[in-house]
């Protein structure tokens, strides 16, 4: 199996890289090699290498920003892997793609199911909408993988509230918007053994080819969350000035940002248990094996 990695250096992006070499051959190409916006370049480069599977881990994350640069974020994560649909479909190859929960306007009372219509608030949300509209389009065949809340290597919500709770000891955090947080790591290893089946199905596994939701289990809050992550960094020995007693909870309407969040970010994950098997462990488990790491990282740092 040929495999072309886009994105290499994001945090899902890091972690497929290793989770899908054992797959086969292997290209990964990262912002420095390959521009998204150049659609000319991404058809040639695709065509170039032939894969049998393009994993698209490339995205335009920055929320906020997208609000004033809606253009920009369409063309990341709207036209770019539309085209990458298109070529995917052109040579018969299979395409997986990573997109969020930020397609809901999170008024739904239980989890989102694949069923459930998308309604984005926000012009990321618009976005990724739009990317996954292209790849049905095509006719490729792909697995779309709606995720949220992920954390792994590089900046992200858990770093930040390590971060903050090194240095004060009271952080507000929004109380009223839930969802499950994600490893980068679990999502890669889930992609990886996804691939593994549709390989050893051969044609059959056309019938897999779809929309599926990927997250962790279980739903938290961002203030349950960043209390959590206090704690098992606090046990691990980190020297925070932060205690969980010290997070406080606020609503959203009282931490205003340029992009509207989905109140309810919780999916429904049970058609991709059915289809391939897997069971997506807890939340807590892959972030507490993450918090451990940090804390002995900076300890080693410090040594």
């Amino acid at each position: 199996m040929k495999i072309l990695l886009l994105g290499k250096d994001g945090q899902v992006g890091w972690e497929l890289q290793r989770a899908l070499a054992p797959l086969g051959e292997l290209h990964a190409l990262g912002r420095m090699d390959l521009g998204l916006c150049d659609t000319d370049g991404l058809r040639a480069r695709v065509r170039a290498i032939a894969p049998d599977v393009i994993v698209n881990a490339a995205a335009w994350t920055a929320v906020d920003r997208a609000e004033s640069e809606e253009a920009a974020a369409q063309a990341v994560n709207a036209r770019a892997p539309t085209v990458l649909a298109e070529e995917a479909a052109r040579m018969n190859a299979w395409l997986v793609h990573y997109s969020t929960d930020y397609v809901f306007d999170g008024r739904k009372d239980g989890a989102y199911n694949e069923q459930d219509a998308v309604n984005p608030l926000s012009a990321y949300g618009r976005s990724k909408a739009a990317g996954e509209e292209g790849i049905r389009a095509s006719g490729v065949r792909h697995l779309i993988l709606r995720t949220g809340w992920v954390f792994g290597r590089g900046q992200n919500f858990a770093h930040t509230i390590l971060s903050l709770a090194r240095e004060r000891e009271r952080i507000k955090v929004v109380a009223d918007q839930f969802g499950a947080p994600t490893a980068a790591e679990l999502l890669a290893d889930v992609t990886a053994l996804a691939l593994y089946r549709i390989a050893a199905m051969g044609a059959g596994a056309d019938a897999l080819s779809g929309t599926y939701h990927v997250a962790a289990g279980g739903r938290t809050s961002w203030h349950a969350y960043a209390r959590h992550l206090v704690a098992e960094a606090t046990a691990a020995g980190a020297p925070l000035r932060a205690t969980p007693e010290g997070i406080l909870p606020i609503a959203t309407a009282d931490w205003p940002t340029p992009a509207a969040r989905p109140a309810n970010g919780a999916l429904d994950c049970s058609k991709f248990r059915a289809a391939f098997g897997l069971v997506l462990p807890d939340w807590r488990h892959h972030l507490n094996r993450f918090v451990a790491t940090l804390v002995a990282d900076s300890k080693v740092s410090r040594s």
